[in-house]
């Protein structure tokens, strides 16, 4: 039997989550109530196909028409508008003869824009490190089409890439992946600008293992130098550009391979997904363990997502299920299975809902001709209630008066006996 959460669930704040499956839907999961309330599937966007599955996701989080991307098996990067689904436009990326030997594996949605008439650009990376930098433009329909001027490049010879990272000012990226050591790159002129080195052997062999990096995030927004990197053999490396090209902090998870990985905006602690299920925050200033989170999941973690805002982090998984954690607390706020295996998740951090107490208090005030006739309508049903409750006070009244007399009669009765008695006695004396 698979290992689930015993935990109850006390429900989280008004939040809305986009998940992506193995099946190639889109399905948006809400929070409504106030202060905290139980999430929901929503909405469901496609239709189920295998061979459409989405590998990757990416969110344009704009306050004003936000784009989502998403990474197909087939090839395809499809654009989608976040809030109702539609989709605005399907760039074909590689061949349909590379579909299945070189498959789409990462892929970044750019947040800033060139200019009002592009869509969005992205760039979307194969197993085999070949990157496909696009850029759509609003006049494009989603016909499947290669969208504006474009420059490909290869990250590695030999390997498979895993994963792709790109930092808050969106110029540099960093890639990792199965016998491929994670390497730094400028996006604006395409060239590397630093690799890292294998770690120094533990074995008394002296033998370098192979490396493996499965995941990866740039640790603060403001400094492009420092990025976390994961690895299939459960540790949690921190790399600086500055000192070295060996890892600065290396530090051992249990051990199972480490799936996800996701930045904190404090710019120092990272959260960690593993394929058993556990879920973990490092401080990677001195590389301590802060905690695991309360709630076994069942399956490997595929995809972990921090707030912006809220103190809270979504992860979903092989397990099926979207998970709603508090990072204070490290406590299960909410779960929702979705039926399927999945594979990334994405927060809206723009979703808000309005109060009543609001809504009420943008309505327009009724003017004073209306106010005066509602005041007199109420005067003449208080005058009314007034006059039922007097009549019916009366009638109450009439009823105890004649039960009050009627004690006082017999008691008068008595007393007159009591009299005649005593003048009897008064005679006999």
């Amino acid at each position: 039997m698979p290992r689930t959460t015993a935990v109850e669930s006390p429900g989280c704040p008004p939040l809305r989550a986009l998940t992506t499956d193995i099946l190639g839907l889109v399905k948006v999961v809400e929070a409504r109530a106030k202060p905290a309330g139980v999430a929901k599937v929503v909405e469901t966007w496609g239709a189920p196909d295998a061979s459409r599955a989405i590998v990757a996701a990416s969110l344009a989080d704009h306050a004003a028409d936000p784009v989502l991307a998403v990474a197909r098996k087939n090839g395809v990067v499809e654009l989608l508008n976040p809030l109702n689904g539609d989709s605005l436009a399907a760039v074909k990326t590689v061949g349909p003869e590379a579909n299945d030997s070189d498959p789409l594996a990462a892929l970044h949605l750019f947040t800033r824009q060139a200019s009002d008439s592009m869509l969005g650009t992205f760039i979307a990376c194969t197993e085999k490190g070949k990157v496909y930098p696009r850029s759509v433009a609003k006049e494009n329909d989603s016909s499947g089409t290669d969208a504006g001027p474009s420059s490909t490049w290869d990250v590695c010879s030999g390997g498979n890439v895993q994963f792709c990272s790109v930092d808050h000012s969106e110029t540099y990226v960093v890639f990792g992946g199965k016998g491929i050591e994670v390497n730094l790159w400028d996006i604006t002129s395409c060239t590397k600008i630093w690799s890292a080195k294998s770690p120094r052997p533990n074995n008394n062999l002296g033998i370098f293992t192979r490396p493996w990096f499965t995941a990866g995030t740039f640790l603060c927004k403001d400094d492009h130098r420092k990025f976390v990197a994961c690895t299939n053999d459960h540790q949690v490396r921190l790399y600086d550009t500055a000192l070295q090209r060996r890892p600065a902090i290396s530090v051992d998870f249990r051990e199972s391979p480490i799936k996800a990985v996701a930045a904190d905006p404090n710019g120092y602690n990272v959260y960690i997904g593993t394929g058993t299920g556990d879920l973990a925050s490092y401080d990677m200033r001195t590389g301590k363990l802060l905690g695991c989170y309360v709630g076994k999941c069942s399956g490997s973690i595929r995809s972990i997502v921090r707030h912006p805002e809220l103190p809270l982090i979504a992860s979903c998984g092989l397990d099926s299920y979207l998970r709603i954690w508090d990072t204070n607390t490290r406590q299960l706020l909410s779960a929702v299975f979705l039926k399927q295996h999945l594979t990334t998740v994405v927060i809206d951090s723009h979703f808000s809902i309005e109060e009543p107490g609001e809504t009420k208090s943008k309505q327009p005030e009724p003017s004073l001709e209306v106010q005066t006739e509602v005041r007199k309508e109420k005067k003449k049903k208080k005058s009314r209630t007034i006059e039922e409750e007097m009549q019916g006070e009366e009638v109450k009244h009439d009823d105890s008066e004649a039960e009050m007399y009627t004690p006082k009669r017999e008691k008068s009765g008595e007393r007159s006996k009591s009299l005649k008695k005593k003048s009897k006695k008064q005679q006999v004396a």
